[in-house]
């Protein structure tokens, strides 16, 4: 009898004789790839398990390959007894995620043991359905920053070279969030025509003062002259807007914010924190910059936010690159000109992990709920294979606590949480219930305006995108995708690792050279579409990756048989499994004809390739080309869900 048989047979002596005979056999693995100890605790038995921990060579930081931790498999067995064990004298954390973000909670939770789920909601404090998980906003939202008003929660988050630019989310609960509006909607104040992708806003703030929204952010240019780097202010009475034409500060640095006290305005950048008084209508510089402090690490500082509380300002950084050294720091000084003392505590906020599925946190902003509790939201981003931010920078929230000389603590520096008890807000339940679920839309496009989740590189043409008879209607760029002219492509953030989207097209009448359909789009720099075209009186579906330079064109393939197929509905759909892709074709209330697989789309995120600025995230959504003669193109519906 081997090990695994030893445990499997649940014989405690057995087992002992083997490891006192052969201690570093606890380090092999079973057949499918799990290390025995954590393979005993799956079994379940607690004298095993027990021996195992106390007595053998094993780790307790021994993770699988999906990084599932001894407690894992312990919530599978469902032995109470077991879990308490792990979790009250090994120090297991109930809520830790694995590399999907997976925690023992939800594994009892979707497991059904009744009497280990009770055990979890004695250490919690909470039912698993009184828990949220983080990121809070999945998906293209970085750079996050936060303000209360009343009992209402805004955000603002970077939107780069998309347009409409700087999404505004509104949220009653600090979890569930939807866009209300944007701070830039008029093309002309844009100035987004000509930008790289990744360029554009960067790193916008929202703060409120005296009845007024105030909107900031770094409109950053190409690198072909001399200036890359301004700031813009825009202003609103309403959170939805509209908001005021941008008023531009020539100040160089990146991450503005804006600090308000006692009716003085202040704006502060990087590097470091330095900080400048504003007019009194936040639209002029009037005092030269000055430094307040450079930070903690020292290591590229920036996004600096300022906090007035207990006759402390606290200046809070991201420092470390926006890659897995990130982090939040904060130092203090009891004048705000004064000299900044950093915090003994530092960093507030870093994911010392490499492992874990929540990676490169930092840029954060505090806030303070109308219960007096304080929370954090901040960036991170998950990776595909430990190396792929295919859904880009996305905003998570935890706690703040703080302790007794003053100091702030995020999650108690216990790095980003993947499982965490929902703020206790009132109107909670109503919050759910008026944001639904984000990761289904569904757009017939029988209003007037664009879904306000829906974005385009640049502004589009000024008849580019309309809604028209009940139908989307795209017309066709004149330059192709692969261009920055390209312009009317219809786009959503993908905000799930596995997904279908679909669009309902209506066939149109197409020259050669000319395409229709729907795209898995990054930048210009790297797409895959999948589009109908047309030679010589046929009909063609193809598929298409872009690749930096590169054009990888797939076989066309023929609609079958005779059809005709312009001017009737089919339904073009990809479905997504992380790097997976699968592109389909349906006609009405017809069968799923699957036509092109791609294994490997590592090309839709910030390290797929060094080309540019790549500092957003994976969207999907819906094109035309048309090239040098007009075409018009009509979608009945688009469709995304998670799978």
């Amino acid at each position: 009898m081997n090990l695994q048989q030893a445990i499997e047979a649940e014989n405690l002596g057995e087992v002992m004789r083997i490891l006192a005979e052969n201690p570093s056999c606890i380090d092999e693995r079973n057949e499918e790839g799990i290390p025995l100890c954590l393979y005993a605790a799956k079994v379940g038995n607690f004298p095993v398990v027990k021996y195992i921990v106390e007595y053998s060579r094993a780790s307790m930081n021994t993770v699988d390959d999906e990084n599932r931790t001894i407690l894992h498999y312990a919530a599978m067995s469902g032995n109470s007894a077991l879990n308490r064990y792990l979790v009250e004298k090994v120090g297991m954390d109930i809520t830790a995620g694995d590399e999907n973000l997976v925690t023992p909670y939800q594994i009892a939770w979707e497991l059904g043991h009744k009497e280990l789920l009770d055990y979890y909601r004695e250490k919690i404090g909470a039912d698993y359905g009184e828990m949220y998980h983080n990121p809070v906003r999945t998906g293209m939202f970085p750079d996050p920053s936060i303000v209360r008003v009343g009992e209402d929660y805004y955000m603002v988050n970077s939107s780069f070279i998309y347009f409409p630019c700087i999404p505004v989310s509104h949220s009653r609960d600090l979890v569930h969030w939807k866009i209300i509006g944007h701070a830039i909607t008029n093309p002309k104040w844009a100035q987004l025509d000509g930008l790289e992708g990744g360029r554009g806003y960067w790193a916008p703030d929202i703060s409120y003062d005296n009845g007024r929204f105030y909107i900031t952010a770094t409109y950053r240019l190409n690198d072909t002259g001399t200036v890359y780097r301004k700031q813009v202010v825009v202003t609103s009475d309403k959170p939805e807007g509209p908001y005021s034409e941008p008023a531009v500060i020539d100040e160089d640095g990146i991450d503005p914010s804006i600090f308000h006290e006692n009716g003085r305005h202040y704006m502060l950048l990087n590097r470091g924190a330095r900080i400048f008084e504003l007019s009194s209508d936040c639209r002029k510089q009037i005092s030269e910059a000055v430094l307040l402090f450079y930070g903690d690490q020292k290591r590229a500082p920036e996004g600096p936010h300022l906090l007035k509380k207990d006759g402390y300002y606290y200046l809070f950084l991201a420092e470390g690159g926006t890659g897995p050294g990130h982090r939040i720091t904060v130092a203090r000084s009891r004048e705000l000109m004064g000299n900044y003392e950093p915090c003994p505590y530092n960093p507030i906020m870093r994911q010392m992990d490499e492992k874990a599925g929540i990676q490169r946190c930092g840029h954060g902003k505090p806030v303070c709920t109308q219960k007096r509790e304080w929370y954090m939201v901040y960036l991170c981003g998950r990776r595909v294979e430990g190396k792929y931010s295919l859904l880009g920078r996305e905003t998570a929230l935890d706690p703040i606590t703080w302790t007794k000389d003053g100091w702030p603590l995020v999650n108690n520096l216990k790095g980003p949480s993947v499982l965490q008890r929902k703020p206790d807000l009132p109107d909670r339940k109503k919050a759910e219930d008026r944001v639904g679920d984000c990761s289904y839309s569904f757009s017939r496009f029988e209003g007037k305006e664009i879904p306000l989740d829906f974005v385009t590189p640049r502004p589009p043409e000024e008849d580019g995108i309309c809604i028209k008879n009940g139908m989307l209607r795209l017309k066709g760029s004149r330059y192709p995708l692969s261009l920055v002219k390209a312009r009317n492509i219809l786009l959503r953030r993908q905000s799930d690792f596995c997904f279908r989207a679909e669009a309902d097209l209506i066939i149109p009448a197409l020259t050669e050279g000319q395409e229709a359909g729907i795209t898995c789009y990054y930048d210009e720099n790297t797409w895959v579409c999948f589009f109908v075209s047309q030679k010589k009186e046929d009909y063609f579906l193809q598929v298409k990756e872009h690749i930096g330079k590169e054009d990888i064109c797939h076989p066309e393939i023929k609609f079958a048989g005779d059809k005709w197929p312009v001017g009737k509905p089919y339904t073009l759909g990809v479905e997504a499994e992380y790097l997976h892709r699968s592109f389909y074709v349906k006609e009405a209330d017809g069968e799923r004809n699957n036509l092109v697989e791609l294994e490997n789309v590592y090309y839709l995120c910030d390290e797929g390739i060094s080309m540019g600025k790549r500092f957003t995230g994976a969207m999907v959504g819906v094109y035309g080309y048309g090239g040098r003669e007009i075409l018009f193109v009509d979608f009945e519906a688009f469709r995304y869900c998670k799978i």
